[in-house]
This record gives structure tokens, C-alpha cells and sequence, in this order.
């Protein structure tokens, strides 16, 4: 797998859990946040929104900065555009494969009704 998959896979797999999508929302809403302030928006523990934040992290869609003794999170909004970038050109990827998909279930079911009235006049 190349650098780049790897890459992607990660990303996705990071923005593919809802309660990290969760979590990203917050962020962007509030500007930045501590762990503890996404614990109690969030309906789990903080021991859980801190995995959550590793794995963001490791995706790169969270920076953290230390204010005092807080440890702060921001969205890094230049690895949320790639997701975005990569998830729409992945949908353009399947409304081509459904469109060719559907054209190709139309002239099959247009075969089939002039076979059937060729049948018919045949028979008649």
C-alpha cells in the first residue's frame, strides 16, 4: 500500500467514527477545547475523548498547544480539506459507476421489452 493510501485510509478511518465527527464539530464550533471540556459535551469519559484525540492527532486533524496547565486541541482545518477534497471525489467516483450502472440496466430492460414485442408479433 503506498504512503499516500495509507494516508487516506487513516484519515477516513479517523472521520469514519461518529463520536470523533462529533468531537471535530465541537472543536470547529468552539475554536479550541481541553479534553475535559469535550468530555462534558460529549456523552463519553474523558479517558475515551483522550483516544479519540490521539487518533485525530495521528491523522492530523488536531493540533494541541499548551496554555498554562491545559493542554488545548484545535482542527486543523488544511487536513479537514483534504478529507473533504477526497470525500467528494470519491462520490464523484460513484455517481459515475451508478450512472453507468443504471444505463446499463436500461438497455437491458429495453432489450427485454423489444424481445417481448417481437415474441408477440411473432406469435400473432
Amino acid at each position: 500500500m503506498s504512503p499516500a493510501v495509507a494516508e487516506l485510509d487513516e484519515l477516513w478511518s479517523a472521520v469514519g467514527d461518529p463520536t470523533r465527527r462529533r468531537m471535530l464539530n465541537v472543536l470547529l464550533d468552539h475554536g479550541e477545547a481541553t479534553a475535559t471540556t469535550l468530555a462534558g459535551e460529549l456523552p463519553v469519559t474523558r479517558q475515551a475523548v483522550s483516544k479519540h484525540l490521539a487518533v485525530l492527532d495521528r491523522a492530523g486533524l488536531v493540533g494541541s498547544h499548551r496554555r498554562g496547565r491545559e493542554v488545548r486541541y484545535v482542527v486543523r482545518p488544511q487536513r479537514l480539506d483534504v478529507a473533504t477534497r477526497s470525500m467528494a471525489q470519491i462520490a464523484a467516483e460513484w455517481d459515475a459507476r451508478l450512472s453507468a450502472i443504471k444505463r446499463i440496466a436500461e438497455a437491458v430492460a429495453r432489450e427485454q421489452r423489444q424481445q417481448r414485442q417481437r415474441q408477440k408479433e411473432n406469435s400473432g
